[in-house]
């Protein structure tokens, strides 16, 4: 049997206890993270996470061992994602927290031939500071919409030199890194974070916040509106349902002249412009004053709510708009012409 070090014996039992002291467990990819890049991560995640960096294999055991002891054989899934250099991230956060701090957390590094650019890499248009030189032919090589204007090298339109996922060429990068363009980032990579038996994978962890809660505005006004509609009672939509109900019963009450305190008004509204509309076709020496005064107020309504158009054609056409007179005046009104 094989002799194991004693280091390697406590560094997976000190990682079997991380893992088994916090709710969620996250691995992250540390091998290309600059030592005081790391550095400023670690002073920022302090109070937030813990973040162990060591050997994959011994995470592996580790990993393993937790689990046993836990008896929790979903903790092991996390083994699949061990990859480069990576670290234990052990954090009370949960994962879709965590995941935006650490993107949020990277800054911008220069191109370095090999790498691989996490997002399209644009060089965009307008005037730089580069002489003329061998540069020139390099980026029009490349297609690179590139003159000189001025003594300097000038770009005529944005140009996308690398897509998303693609590797940088040692051309690309001398040409990138004259630009001052950096389309690297460093920081902590989150491979996988297990939370209550799942693991969730950065792909899952990406979500658009605004997308998101735009989508659950639009879910709960569904939901309100299916509620209110069926006069189905929640603490959110009994309100609404009771307006709905009174609206309904007092239109049908007003259609049926069903006098209520509630009704009265629209009723003796309805009946008054039936009224004056009788009374628009009788002669003007059978109308009392107090009846002529309410129609020619109606007339002034009508007129005044007409919409003040430019005449193009000589020929115009009228519209008449009945308007409720105030309750007072109607009564008054009606009183009058049946007296």
């Amino acid at each position: 049997m094989a002799h194991v070090a004693e280091w390697k014996k406590k560094e997976v039992e000190e990682l079997a206890n991380i893992i088994k002291s916090y709710p969620v467990i996250a691995l992250v990819d540390v091998a290309n993270v600059p030592a005081y890049p790391l550095s400023k991560m670690r002073e920022k995640l302090r109070g937030k996470a813990l973040l162990r960096v060591s050997r994959n294999t011994l995470i592996e055991l580790a990993i393993k061992r937790a689990a046993q002891e836990l008896n929790n054989p979903d903790l092991e899934k996390l083994i699949d994602h061990i990859q480069g250099g990576a670290g234990i991230l052990a954090t009370e956060m949960n994962p879709f927290k965590l995941y935006k701090l650490l993107e949020e957390s990277k800054t911008p590094a220069p191109a370095k031939p090999g790498a691989v650019v996490p997002r399209d890499v644009v060089i965009p248009a307008g005037p730089t500071s580069i002489s003329p030189g061998p540069l020139v032919g390099e980026m029009q090589t490349l297609g690179i919409p590139a003159r000189i204007e001025k003594g300097k090298v000038s770009i005529q339109k944005d140009y996308t030199v690398l897509k998303a996922g693609e590797v940088i060429t040692d051309q690309l990068a001398r040409i990138l890194n004259a630009l001052g363009i950096e389309p690297l980032e460093v920081g902590l990579n989150l491979l996988a974070a297990y939370e209550d038996g799942i693991v969730y994978t950065p792909e899952v962890l990406a979500i658009d916040e605004s997308e998101y809660i735009n989508l659950l505005q639009q879910a709960y006004m569904h939901a309100f509106n299916l509620s209110v509609n069926t006069a189905y009672p929640t603490g959110q939509t009994i309100e609404a349902i009771i307006q709905k109900a009174f609206l309904g019963a007092k239109n049908v009450a007003v259609e049926a002249g069903y006098v209520t305190p509630e009704t009265v008004e629209d009723i003796f509204g309805r009946a008054l412009r039936a009224v004056l509309l009788i009374a628009q076709e009788l002669p003007e020496e059978l109308l009392d004053e107090k009846t002529k005064e309410l129609l020619n107020q109606q007339a002034q309504i009508a007129v005044a709510a007409q919409p003040q158009e430019e005449k193009v054609e000589e020929a115009e056409e009228e519209e008449e708009e009945e308007e409720e007179a105030s309750e007072e005046d109607a009564l008054a009104g009606l009183g009058a012409l049946f007296g």
